[in-house]
């Protein structure tokens, strides 16, 4: 209640809610989830739900809903006033990656659009998957900033990942497997056998320039025929981490891989882009927020990516 003690402790000390007094950071983001939240909640806890296992193009999907019957039901139980403010919330749910279009290819409408919710809320978890996004961006100072997290005193042979350039040219990046991953070191030192520390090396040896050989929109990754194909990897974090760096946004690339590590061998490579994360849609969000989300989920990470075609 004084804010003398950062951390919460076995002790006897009093601590309060963050909303009885007033510093709970409510942005944007935490009250779109929270209002997604209690939506998906009052949905799921209704008799005659409209949420339902739907097909489309022959795919059945779980939580689904159409757009009209949505905007219906919004009306409906008061929590908007009418049509144009369910479309406007409808789009801020989708764009905060916590409802989309079955097959993305769809923003919001009040049409027959079949959508689905995206996070399953009654999954449990961290209230830093919301909180950390800001201590991650503060780490760095542009999406290509060359930074490395670097073990104390670590183990020979776990310290480089190859980063793969438009040349061809492989170059060695001094870090340890988690590297960017691991932005949010405070939440992740069960995984290391030494406390971490952020180390700003040179920028030649830290390859910053990104391995994407033009710039990629998420337009055309969703586009109809585009000559992308997603894939599922489940990647087993192992004592130091996943094996990978996630750089850019908005779509966010694989930057680099640690040929060793776990991502490696669950197929990940260098210029994949980064769709889905635990089951939440990241094509609109940076790197930083895509890091907080993998650093505060499970050692067992489920990732959609697409690849281009060859």
């Amino acid at each position: 209640v004084c804010d003398e003690h950062s951390d919460y402790k076995d002790a006897k000390l009093l601590y309060r809610f963050r909303k009885d007094d007033g510093t709970f950071p409510l942005s944007k983001d935490v009250k779109v989830f929270m209002r997604g939240q209690s939506l998906y909640e009052k949905l799921v806890s209704v008799d005659e739900s409209i949420l339902k296992v739907r097909e489309e193009n022959s795919v059945k999907y779980q939580r689904t809903f159409l757009g009209s019957e949505m905007i219906d039901w919004l009306i409906q139980e008061g929590e908007v006033e009418n049509r144009q403010e369910a479309v406007e919330l409808g789009r801020a749910l989708l764009e905060h990656g916590i409802i989309q279009h079955v097959s993305n290819r769809h923003h919001f409408f009040d049409s027959d659009i079949l959508y689905q919710f995206w996070i399953n809320f009654r999954r449990r978890r961290r209230l830093t998957e919301l909180l950390n996004e800001n201590s991650s961006r503060a780490l760095s100072e542009s999406p290509d900033s060359p930074f490395c997290l670097r073990k104390l005193n670590p183990d020979p042979g776990n310290t480089s990942f190859l980063s793969v350039q438009t040349n061809k040219e492989i170059k060695v990046v001094s870090a340890v497997r988690r590297s960017s991953i691991t932005s949010l070191s405070g939440n992740s030192t069960a995984y290391f056998s030494a406390p971490p520390t952020l180390v700003f090396p040179p920028v030649a040896e830290c390859n910053p320039k990104s391995v994407l050989k033009r710039p990629v929109t998420n337009e055309e990754l969703l586009s109809p025929g585009a000559p992308y194909v997603k894939k599922t990897l489940t990647i087993v974090g192992d004592a130091v981490g996943w094996g990978f760096v996630v750089r850019g946004g908005r779509p966010c690339h694989i930057q680099a891989v640690d040929p060793g590590g776990p991502a490696a061998a669950a197929g990940m490579k260098v210029c994949q882009f980064v769709f889905s994360v635990n089951g939440v849609y990241v094509l609109h969000l940076d790197y930083q927020t895509i890091s907080s989300l993998i650093m505060t989920g499970p050692r067992t990470l489920v990732m959609e990516v697409m690849e281009a075609i060859e």
